[in-house]
């Protein structure tokens, strides 16, 4: 059974990797729209970057 250290540490873990990828999103969508849009792509590429390492390091967590 996990405790709650370890639950909030999750939660924390999660917040911080969603807050990443939507502001990846949201810089994105703002260099889009400002004319930058080769530079917006870059960005937008970061998001699914972002989430997948989150996944793994999360799963990670979780085998130890």
């Amino acid at each position: 059974m996990e405790s709650t250290e370890t639950r909030a540490a999750v939660l924390r873990s999660k917040t911080l990797i969603f807050t990443a990828a939507g502001l990846s999103f949201l810089g994105s969508i703002g260099l889009w729209f400002s004319g930058a849009r080769e530079e917006g792509m870059f960005v937008g590429l970061w998001v699914p970057s972002i989430l997948a390492a989150g996944a793994l390091l999360l799963v990670g967590e979780r085998d130890d």
